[in-house]
């Protein structure tokens, strides 16, 4: 039996939001709430597993995060790079194949080799593709898509009928995301109703479930009700049925 057939998402998205409200309710500095949120992530990662989810993808840093305070940057730069670290051996071990999208031009160097590290050696695997957006924005990608492709008119001018008749297939193409399916769903924790600028272009048709839960808080049982949820919509994609 297929997703189609029993509903379940290809693709779940995740924005997770509200480590820093976790952590004041709790009397904490705001990173311990992103520390307490990796344990979230690997809860989603297990019930995507289970639930026969093909792809999880996690908004985990934003091109706009870069005007946090330095030290709280810093500090999720060094949780990044010991989270990959710590959960590479499960992740290889159950069949997730690990990916980064974002401008990584503009992350350290220890956290681009880990990276890498990370990627390549999961590259095989097929069980469950987990897709980390880090220092990543919709207008960002969109910009970087449209630049790469007036780059390559400019150096072949030939190529001007391909651009005037290109499609959306032909566009996604240069998008940071080409090769992946848009998602299917985008959930959104803490109560938040917005996208705050993540997949802006591959989200056109997704189906959107808002929760009062904060990221930490996140754990399996929640996300099977974003399933369920997801299980009861009527997707049309613009059409009558």
């Amino acid at each position: 039996m297929t997703n189609e057939t029993k509903n379940i998402p290809l693709h779940v998205s995740l924005i997770m939001d509200g480590n820093g409200r976790w952590a004041k309710e709790r009397g904490k500095e705001r990173v311990y709430g992103h520390f307490e949120g990796v344990s979230s992530v690997r809860a989603c990662v297990e019930a995507a597993v289970e639930n026969g989810v093909r792809y999880l993808s996690l908004f985990a840093f934003s091109e706009e995060n870069w005007n946090r305070p330095d030290d709280e940057v810093t500090t999720l730069m060094g949780l990044m790079v010991k989270a990959m670290a710590d959960e590479m051996d499960s992740l290889d071990r159950n069949g997730v194949r690990f990916m980064v999208l974002g401008n990584r031009q503009r992350l350290g160097d220890e956290l681009n080799a880990t990276i890498d590290a990370c990627m390549e050696r999961t590259a095989s695997n097929e069980v469950l593709t987990l897709i980390i957006f880090l220092s990543y924005s919709g207008k960002w990608d969109i910009l970087q898509a449209a630049r790469t492709m007036a780059l390559e008119l400019l150096d072949n001018p030939e190529k001007r009928a391909d651009v005037e008749g290109m499609s959306v297939a032909d566009f996604d193409k240069y998008l940071i995301t080409a090769g992946f399916p848009d998602p299917d769903l985008i959930v959104r924790t803490s109560g938040e109703h917005r996208l705050s600028n993540y997949l802006l272009w591959q989200g056109a048709y997704s189906e959107f479930y808002f929760t009062e839960t904060l990221w930490p808080d996140f754990r399996k049982e929640e996300f099977r009700k974003a399933l369920e949820s997801f299980a009861k919509r009527d997707r049309r994609y613009g059409k009558v049925k």
